[in-house]
C-alpha cells in the first residue's frame, strides 16, 4: 500500500502540474477545458488513494514508516490510529490536499455551465494550489519515508521498531477526532471566494454573480471555521486542565484570523448586492481571508512559534512563504489592474444607515485581525530582528480585544435596527427605545445585585440590548403576517424564517453571538482555589463542599493514571460523583489530566487532578466559572443560525393546513415581502 500511495502522490504532482497548463490555455484559446477539468478530478482521485493508503499503514501498525512509529503504537485504539492521519505534519499535509481537491472538485461540478468563462481560471487557482500542496508531500515532507538505521561501516538497513511513539495524549479525545478536520473543511474552503475573485479579476467579469455564487460556499466555510474553533475551545477546557477556553494561543490566533475576515465579507458583501459598493474591499477581504487561511498553516507547521498546537520547527516554512508572496503579489497586481472596473457604483448615503454599520462593524473587524496578528508574530519579529526573545500574553490581547469584542456586539446590535439608505433620526430613537431600556435595566439589575465589573456589565448588559433587538425583529415580522394570513403566530414565525432564510438564519447568528458574549463576562468572575484532601477529608468553596471517598491509583494498557472519587454538595444538596484524573501515558511518558466537571447555566463547578502528596493525599485544583455553559449553548445556536442560512429559500414556507395552490403560496410571499418594505420604510420615515 506504500507503494501505491506514493506513486498515487507523485501523480497528483504530476496530474496538477499538467491541468495548470491545461487551464491556461483554456482560458486564453478556449480549448483543453475538459481536459482541466479532469485534471482536478483526477487529482481528488488519486489523493482518495494516498489517503486509503496511509489510514492502511496506521490501522496495520507498519512501523517501519516514520509516520506510523510516530504517532502510533500498538495498544492505540482504531479510532485514535484514525485520527494519526491529522496529527503529524506529513499526514495533515495530505488531508490539506484532499479535501482542497474534494472542494475544487465541487465548485467545478457546479458552476462550470453557469461560470464557463471563469472555469478555466478557477482552475488555475485550485490546481496550483493543489500542486504546491502536493510539491510538499513528496520533497519536503513525505509521509511514506521510510526508517532505516546506520551502521558503524555508514551502511544503512531498514529498522522496524518494536512499538511506535504513540499519538500524543493531548490529541486522544473525543474533539481531536472531529476538530481538526472542521478546521481543515474552514482553512480550504477560503479557496472558494479567492477563485471566483481571481477568475472575475482576470476576466473582467466584474458584476455581482461572482459575489452570489461564492456566498453560499463562504458560509459553508465559516461555518466550519467557527465550529472548529469553538470546538478547540471545548477541548482546551476539558482536556488542559487550566480552567480556561481561549489562551490567546498562536495556532488558536491563526484560525481566528481567516473568520474575522470572512465575517467581514459576508457582511460587506450585502452592501455590494444591494448597492454596488466596497467592490475593492470584497475582493481584498477573500483574497485576505485565503492568505491568512495559509499563513495559519505555515505557522502551526514551520514551528516558528511556541505554541501546544503546533509542529515542530521545520523548513518547510519557507515553502508557504514563498507562496504566500506569490499570491499576495500577483492579488495586488490584478486588483490593481482592475481598480477602473472596481469602482463603486452609489456612495454612502447617511451615517446613520444599515451600509454604514456594516462599514464600521467590518473596519472594526479588519483592525481586530491586524492586532491579533501583530501580537502573534511579535515575538517572532523580536528575536528575528532585534535579538530579544520576548513574549506576547493574555493580558496583551484581552487589553485590546475585550473592548473592541464590546464594540461589535454593540454594532450587531445597531444593524438590524437601522433601515439601508438612510434612517430618521425619530425612527432611529423608535428602534432604539426598547433595547437600550433592556440594556440598561440588565446592567442596573447586575449593579445592585453587586457585581461591579464593569466591562463584565457592560457586556451583560449590551447582549440584554441586542437580544432584545433580535426579539422584536422576529415578533413584529411574525405578526405582520399573521394579520395577513390565517397562521398561527409561531406557525407565522417559522414560516417567515422559512420564507427569508438568509436573513433570520442571520438573526440567529447574531443570537448565539449574544449568548457567546454571555459566556465571556462570566471570565470576570472566575474564582479558584487548592485543597488537599485524603480519603474522608472535605474542603468547602464558594457554596460547594468537596467530599473525598476515594484515591485511586492504576494502570491499563495505555496509560498510569491517579483519579480521586468526590462527593459534590451545594448548600447541603448531593450533586453526585465527580472522578478528576491524572494519567502518565507509557509511550512517551506524557502527562495529561482528565477534569472533572458539574455544569450548570449558572457556574461550572471544574476540578483538575494536580497531583499525589509523599504521604497519599490528593492535590485538587477548584475553579469556579460562571456562565461558561452559555458559550456551548451559544455553539449550537450558531450552527443551527448558519446552516439555515445556507439552505435556499423555497416557495411559500408554509406549514400546514393542507396543500395549497401555486397562487396563493405566490401571494403569501408576496404579502411578506410587501410587508418588510413597509418596515424597512417605517425605518426611514
Amino acid at each position: 500500500m506504500a507503494s501505491v500511495g506514493s506513486f498515487a502522490l507523485l501523480c497528483v504532482f504530476v496530474v496538477s502540474a499538467f491541468g495548470i497548463v491545461a487551464a491556461m490555455i483554456s482560458g486564453r484559446a478556449g480549448r483543453f477545458e475538459r481536459v482541466a477539468e479532469r485534471a482536478i478530478y483526477n487529482c481528488l482521485a488519486l489523493y482518495a488513494i494516498v489517503i486509503v493508503s496511509l489510514l492502511y499503514l496506521l490501522s496495520t501498525a507498519e512501523f517501519r514508516f516514520a509516520y506510523v512509529a510516530g504517532h502510533t503504537n500498538r495498544d492505540l485504539s482504531f479510532a485514535y490510529k484514525m485520527t494519526a492521519l491529522w496529527a503529524g505534519q506529513e499526514g495533515s499535509l495530505v488531508f490539506w490536499g484532499f479535501v482542497l481537491s474534494a472542494y475544487s472538485a465541487a465548485i467545478i461540478a457546479k458552476n462550470r455551465k453557469r461560470f464557463s468563462e471563469l472555469v478555466p481560471h478557477m482552475s488555475v487557482v485550485f490546481l496550483a494550489t493543489i500542486f504546491f500542496f502536493s510539491l510538499l508531500s513528496i520533497f519536503v515532507s513525505n509521509p511514506f519515508n521510510e526508517l532505516v538505521e546506520v551502521h558503524a561501516d555508514g551502511r544503512l538497513a531498514p529498522f522496524i521498531p518494536a512499538d511506535g511513539q504513540g499519538l500524543n495524549p493531548l490529541l486522544q479525545h473525543w474533539a481531536m477526532v472531529i476538530h481538526p478536520p472542521l478546521l481543515y473543511l474552514g482553512y480550504v474552503g477560503c479557496i472558494v471566494p479567492f477563485a471566483f475573485a481571481m477568475a472575475a479579476l482576470v476576466t473582467r467579469r466584474l458584476s455581482n454573480d461572482w459575489l452570489k455564487a461564492t456566498r453560499r460556499w463562504t458560509l459553508i466555510a465559516w461555518l466550519f471555521l467557527g465550529a472548529g474553533i469553538l470546538l478547540g475551545a471545548k477541548w482546551a477546557y476539558v482536556e488542559l486542565g487550566w480552567g480556561g477556553y481561549w489562551g490567546w494561543d498562536p495556532v488558536e490566533n491563526a484560525s481566528l484570523m481567516p473568520w474575522l475576515t470572512m465575517t467581514a465579507f459576508l457582511h460587506s458583501a450585502s452592501i455590494q448586492e444591494r448597492k454596488g459598493m466596497l467592490k475593492v474591499w470584497n475582493v481584498s477581504l477573500v483574497a485576505l481571508s485565503f492568505l491568512l487561511s495559509i499563513f495559519g498553516t505555515f505557522i502551526t507547521r514551520s514551528g516558528i512559534v511556541s505554541s501546544v498546537h503546533a509542529f515542530s520547527k521545520s523548513s518547510i516554512g519557507t515553502y508557504f512563504t514563498v507562496f504566500m508572496l506569490v499570491v499576495g503579489a500577483l492579488t495586488v497586481y490584478f486588483i490593481l489592474r482592475r481598480l477602473p472596473d472596481l469602482k463603486s457604483e452609489t456612495s454612502l448615503d447617511s451615517l446613520i444607515s444599515r451600509e454604514s454599520a456594516f462599514l464600521f462593524n467590518n473596519v472594526v473587524l479588519l483592525g481586530a485581525c491586524v492586532a491579533i496578528l501583530w501580537g502573534t508574530m511579535y515575538p517572532f519579529v523580536s528575536e528575528e530582528f532585534w535579538g530579544q526573545k520576548i513574549t506576547v500574553g493574555p493580558p496583551f490581547f484581552n487589553r485590546i480585544m475585550v473592548p473592541v469584542g464590546l464594540l461589535l456586539l454593540f454594532l450587531t446590535g445597531i444593524g438590524p435596527l437601522v433601515a439601508w439608505g438612510r434612517t430618521s433620526l425619530g425612527s432611529i430613537r423608535r428602534n432604539l427605545l426598547a433595547p437600550a431600556v433592556a440594556g440598561l435595566i440588565a446592567a442596573a439589575a447586575l449593579y445592585a445585585l453587586g457585581y461591579r465589573h464593569a466591562y463584565a456589565l457592560l457586556d451583560l448588559g449590551l447582549c440584554a440590548f441586542v437580544l432584545t433587538g433580535i426579539i422584536l425583529e422576529f415578533y413584529r415580522g411574525a405578526r405582520a403576517r399573521q394579520k395577513n394570513t390565517a397562521e398561527g403566530f409561531f406557525t407565522a414565525l417559522y414560516a417567515m424564517t422559512m420564507t427569508n432564510k438568509r436573513r433570520h438564519g442571520g438573526y440567529l447568528v447574531h443570537l448565539s453571538v449574544v449568548l457567546l458574549f454571555v459566556g465571556f463576562a462570566g471570565a470576570a468572575f472566575n474564582s479558584e482555589t487548592k485543597a488537599t484532601l485524603r480519603e474522608g477529608d472535605q474542603a468547602q468553596f464558594k457554596g460547594y463542599t468537596i467530599r473525598c471517598k476515594k484515591i485511586e491509583i492504576s494502570e491499563t494498557p495505555n496509560y498510569l493514571y491517579e483519579k480521586a472519587s468526590v462527593q459534590v454538595l451545594r448548600d447541603g444538596r448531593d450533586l453526585g460523583m465527580l472522578y478528576p484524573e491524572g494519567r502518565v501515558y507509557k509511550a512517551g511518558e506524557q502527562t495529561t489530566t482528565e477534569v472533572a466537571i458539574r455544569s450548570n447555566p449558572l457556574r461550572d463547578l471544574y476540578l483538575v487532578f494536580a497531583g499525589m502528596t509523599d504521604d497519599r493525599r490528593a492535590v485538587l485544583q477548584i475553579f469556579i466559572n460562571p456562565l461558561v455553559h452559555w458559550i456551548w449553548v451559544g455553539s449550537i445556536v450558531m450552527l443551527l443560525g448558519t446552516l439555515i442560512a445556507v439552505l435556499p429559500d423555497r416557495l411559500g414556507g408554509e406549514k400546514g393546513k393542507g396543500e395549497r395552490d401555486k397562487d396563493r403560496r405566490r401571494w403569501v410571499i408576496s404579502v411578506a415581502e410587501r410587508d418588510e418594505e413597509k418596515r424597512e420604510k417605517g425605518r426611514v420615515d
